[in-house]
């Protein structure tokens, strides 16, 4: 039976236990090999306490150590917690005491910052390394570490799984929060269970497939990577994180590993049709791209689907609390030359519905009216760790069922119904939540972080259209009577409290915001102050 995330391993290490399970950098670990070392690093959790239902953290790069590690926790009965490795440790910290992390695996290079984890009181007290280091690693006093050679030289002829169920959770994801902080999204074994199932046989998943595995951990798409791929015996093929910003580089990994599918967020995939000399490079393996996160621009996409014609295009979408809801294949029509509206997201996966609710409550059924989309079945998440009142306002009973309880999921997005009565089409967020290549962001967070420095009286952060990467996040400060920073010292103030992707491109002071009748800060003012500079900055450029 297959109710739970590891058993996908266990039953593919079965039946296909010399396949290649996972594969970098030259290197491969088969299908019996992956299954013994989780089965170690399950082992080794439980002997340093780790029971079901606890969370433990995975702070490594994308890696087969990655692989192993949601494996290993899942194996002890634990939710795994990714932790961006590229984050700042004040966010991270954070995450590890929202939801009481003790544990975390980790490699070797990260352990010496765990001494900020402390100092941002973090509850860490146990490590496992998932690497051998030449030298001994500089390891925070109060902080014990579980060497790689002591979790692969145990003995596990007595171990045995926890008896979980699917209700139980599989791992908590955080995403941007609109009170500045980040918030868990808990995700059960079920509820990715509908994704994965339905993956494979949308895509006809087999043994002979080799996926790449882009996405982050803490990022959505990672889930198709890891556990369809595993729930068909397929290869997993890590793809380093610098590679983003090496479009040739990415495509030769393509070429070079006979990839088959890959699953990438329409901004890299803009610069790999813009750059990636993809006329060079033999892709006779590939034979399905999928993409999701953000609008593909279509004069990108068009590019792409010409220089890889013979491959199957797929927008999936949907929100962290949901993974993928609905998807659409492409089709040459989509992008011929006189077309300008963006591919739909499509309709809804199997054992999904999804729906949109107009202003006046009712559903949406003709073409061209507005609705946010909701989605319900077992997809929806089981809200957010340890803040009832967000989960309350997101995951709503079905306001169209008042016979038992059925809790649907507002996604914020608002959604058209398309001439065909069948897919839906994207039409922007009900709130401040932007995409930024491929990542949801929330500018209430870019923002708390700008007030938290002394000499900022007041800011506002708004996100500029980008056909290339979705949208460009501009910030306004004002300063304090009397405070004096500079914008590239906001811009380093930003990188220590917020992701990469979340420090603002452009810092612009300004002696007051703009406010709304009503007091508030008025962005569509700061937005049209943008675009009013770049009509001039066009004009000016405009030769006589």
């Amino acid at each position: 039976m297959e109710f739970l995330l590891p058993h996908l391993l266990i039953n593919s290490a079965a039946r296909y236990p010399d396949n290649e399970a996972v594969r970098m950098d030259g290197q491969a670990i088969t299908y019996a090999e992956l299954d013994v070392l989780t089965d170690k690093v399950a082992a080794t959790l439980q002997s340093m306490g780790v029971k079901r239902g606890d969370r433990v953290g995975v702070y490594v790069h994308k890696s087969p150590a990655s692989v192993i590690s949601v494996f290993g926790i899942m194996k002890a009965g634990a939710a795994y917690v990714p932790l961006d490795p590229n984050a700042p440790v004040k966010r991270l910290a954070y995450i590890t005491r929202d939801c009481g992390i003790q544990v975390m695996l980790t490699s070797c290079a990260k352990a010496a910052s765990l001494t900020e984890f402390q100092q941002e009181g973090s509850p860490l007290t146990q490590i496992i390394l998932t690497d051998s280091p030449e030298t001994n690693p500089e390891i925070p006093e109060g902080i014990e570490a579980v060497s790689w050679a002591t979790v692969t030289g145990r003995d596990i002829s007595g171990f045995t799984m926890p008896e979980a169920i699917e209700a139980d959770l599989a791992y908590i994801l955080y995403t941007s929060g609109s009170t500045g902080v980040p918030k868990g999204v808990m995700i059960a074994h079920r509820t990715i269970f509908t994704f994965v199932n339905w993956c494979c046989d949308e895509f006809k998943m087999t043994p002979d497939d080799r996926v790449t595995s882009h996405a982050p951990l803490h990022f959505d798409l990672s889930t198709f990577d890891l556990y369809a791929t595993i729930k068909a015996g397929a290869t997993i093929v890590p793809v380093a994180e610098h590679l983003s910003a090496l479009p040739v580089q990415l495509a030769d990994l393509l070429q070079k590993e006979r990839i088959t599918i890959t699953y990438l967020v329409p901004s890299i995939l803009s610069f790999m049709a813009s750059y990636g000399k993809l006329d060079a490079h033999d892709f006779s393996a590939l034979r399905t791209i999928l993409f999701a996160g953000e609008v593909f621009p279509l004069k990108y996409l068009r590019k792409l689907m010409a220089a890889v014609p013979h491959v199957s295009y797929y927008n999936l979408y949907g929100p962290t609390e949901t993974n993928v809801c609905t998807y659409y294949r492409v089709q040459p029509e989509d992008v011929a030359p006189d077309r300008t509206q963006p591919v739909p997201i499509g309709r809804a996966c199997a054992n999904v519905e999804v729906f949109a609710v107009n202003d006046a409550g009712g559903l949406v059924t003709e073409p061209g009216q507005e609705g946010e989309l909701w989605a319900r079945g077992s997809c929806v998440a089981q809200g957010y760790w340890g803040d009832r009142s967000k989960t309350d306002a997101a995951f709503v009973q079905n306001p169209f069922n008042t016979l038992y309880p059925d809790i649907a999921y507002r996604t914020g997005d608002i959604v058209t119904l398309a001439p065909d009565l069948k897919n839906w089409l994207y039409a922007g967020r009900r709130d401040h939540m932007i995409k930024s290549r491929g990542y949801r962001i929330e500018l209430g967070e870019i923002e708390n972080a700008l007030h938290q420095h002394e000499n900022v009286k007041e800011a506002a952060v708004v996100a500029v259209p980008d056909e290339l990467l979705g949208s460009r996040i501009r910030a306004f400060v004002v300063q304090t009577d009397g405070g004096s920073v500079t914008s590239k010292e906001l811009e380093a103030w930003c990188a220590r409290r917020v992701p990469k992707y979340m420090v603002p491109e452009n810092i612009e002071f300004c002696d007051a915001l703009p406010k709304t009748s009503s007091g508030k800060t008025d962005r569509p003012a700061l937005l049209a102050r943008i675009n009013a500079r770049k009509s001039l900055a066009g004009a000016s450029s405009t030769p006589a």
